[in-house]
C-alpha cells in the first residue's frame, strides 16, 4: 500500500465510515509530539484526545506492555488477573473513596456502568432512577450515555433516547435543585466539562451538589474521563474541590491508548453489583491494566502533578496575552492542561491555522479552542509551541 497521505486519506474515506473527518495519516509519537507519514512534526495538544497524559509511547508504559502481552493477553473475569487486582487498589488508594472497582472498555462504557449501579441502588430505595445531568455536559456515546449528555447536536436522529435523564445548568445549583424531584437517584457531573466548552465547575457549585445529595440521599457521580488521572492538577479533578463523589468514572489517560475504563465507588456502594448484575468481557485486561499501573508509577515519579500545576499556569498566562492582543479572542478559562480559547468567531479555522504552524489542538463547541497536552510538556517546548501559536494567530487576524 502506498505511504503516500492522499493515497491513504482516500482509502481511509472510501472503506471507513465518515464518523470523524481527518486531514492528516499520523505515522508515530514521541513525547509531546506526533509525526506524519510526511514526516512532519507536530506538537500534539490533544494527546489524543486526553488520552496520552504521559505522552506518546512513554518506555515505562511500552515496557510493562511488552512484558505483560508477551505473558498473557486475556484473561476471562472468570478468574483473577493481578494487574487488574493491582490497579483497583491503586485506584481506590488515590481517590480515598475505600471502596470497589468495576472496569470495562471505555468512557462510555465506565458512565454507562455508574447509570446501572444508580438504578439498581435507586430500585432497591424507593424505586428511583432519573438521573440528573447538566446541560452542556457530555458523557458518551451509547444510547444511555447519549441520553445523559445535555447537548442536541449529538442526539439528533437517535429518537427514541432512553428515559430517565433531566437536564439542569451546570454551575447553578438552583437549576439542578429544581430539577430534583422524588424519582431522582443521582446527580451526574463532570468537575470540567470537556466538550461543553472547557467549563470547570465553581467552587460553591461542587460542594453544593454534595450537599444537596447529602440531603437527598442521592449519589454524586463524577465524570472524570477527560478530566482525570492528573490532567487538571490533582489525580481526578474533584479531588480540586474538597468533596467527594460516592462514584467516578475514568478512561481515556487511564491506560495511555490501551483501551479501558474503570468505576470506582465509596464504600457505600461497593457491593451494589453482584455476581451476573453486571460485566464486561474485556474489562480489567491484563494488558490494560499493567499499563495502567505504569502510568500511575510515571506519574508519580516524575512528580507530573507538580509539572501540570507549574507548566499551565505559564500557558494560561501566555494565551492571556494573546487575548490581550487580538480582539478576537475574548477568554482563556479551564483547569491544569485543560485549556479553553475562547475565539470571536469559528473555533475550527483557529485549529486549522494551529495545524498550519505544527500545532493539533481541538474545538470544545463552536467557538472554544480546546488545549490539552501532555502533562510531560515542559517550559522549553512549551516556549517553541507559544511561539507556533503566536504565529497561527498572526496568520488568521493579519499580523
Amino acid at each position: 500500500m502506498s505511504n503516500n497521505t492522499q493515497d491513504i486519506l482516500d482509502l481511509y474515506k472510501s472503506k471507513v465510515m465518515p464518523t470523524y473527518t481527518p486531514s492528516l495519516v499520523l505515522a508515530s509519537g514521541t513525547g509531546v509530539t506526533v509525526r506524519d507519514v510526511d514526516n512532519r512534526v507536530y506538537y500534539d495538544f490533544t494527546s489524543g484526545i486526553a488520552v496520552h497524559n504521559v505522552g506518546h509511547c512513554h518506555p515505562r508504559v511500552v515496557e510493562a506492555i511488552k512484558d505483560q502481552a508477551a505473558a498473557m493477553t486475556h484473561c476471562s473475569n472468570l478468574f483473577v488477573n493481578a494487574p487488574a487486582t493491582l490497579l483497583a487498589q491503586k485506584l481506590v488508594d488515590l481517590s480515598g473513596l475505600d471502596g470497589k472497582v468495576f472496569f470495562c472498555n471505555s468512557g462510555a462504557e465506565a458512565n454507562e456502568a455508574a447509570i446501572k449501579l444508580a438504578r439498581r441502588w435507586g430500585s432497591q430505595n424507593g424505586g428511583r432512577y432519573e438521573i440528573v445531568t447538566m446541560r452542556q455536559g457530555f458523557h458518551g456515546r451509547t444510547l444511555a450515555t447519549l441520553a445523559a449528555t445535555g447537548q442536541a447536536w449529538c442526539q439528533e436522529g437517535y429518537d427514541p433516547l432512553p428515559v430517565g435523564f433531566v437536564y439542569a445548568d451546570f454551575n447553578d445549583i438552583e437549576s439542578v435543585k429544581a430539577a430534583v424531584t422524588d424519582k431522582t437517584v443521582a446527580i451526574m457531573l463532570e468537575a470540567v466539562q470537556g466538550e461543553g466548552g472547557v467549563t470547570p465547575a465553581t467552587e460553591e457549585f461542587m460542594k453544593g451538589v454534595r450537599a444537596l445529595c447529602d440531603e437527598r440521599n442521592l449519589l454524586m457521580i463524577c465524570d472524570e474521563v477527560q478530566c482525570g488521572m492528573g490532567r487538571t492538577g490533582t489525580w481526578f479533578a474533584w479531588q480540586g474541590y474538597d468533596v467527594k463523589p460516592d462514584l467516578f468514572t475514568l478512561a481515556k489517560a487511564l491506560a495511555d491508548g490501551i483501551p479501558m475504563g474503570a468505576l470506582v465507588s465509596n464504600a457505600k456502594f461497593a457491593d451494589v453489583f453482584t455476581p451476573s448484575s453486571h460485566a464486561s468481557t474485556f474489562g480489567g485486561n491484563p494488558v490494560a491494566a499493567s499499563a495502567a499501573l505504569a502510568v500511575i508509577d510515571v506519574i508519580e515519579e516524575e512528580n507530573l502533578l507538580e509539572n501540570v500545576q507549574k507548566t499551565s499556569t505559564l500557558f494560561r498566562e501566555a494565551l492571556q496575552a494573546l487575548v490581550d492582543k487580538y480582539d478576537k479572542l475574548l477568554e482563556v478559562r479551564g483547569k491544569g492542561f485543560m485549556v479553553g480559547l475562547v475565539v470571536d468567531g469559528d473555533a475550527k479555522e483557529i485549529v486549522e491555522a494551529l495545524q498550519g504552524q505544527s500545532i493539533l489542538a481541538l474545538t470544545a463547541g463552536p467557538n472554544v479552542v480546546r488545549f490539552l497536552p501532555p502533562l510531560t510538556l515542559g517550559e522549553g517546548d512549551l516556549e517553541d509551541a507559544v511561539d507556533m501559536i503566536s504565529d497561527a494567530f498572526d496568520c488568521v487576524y493579519g499580523e
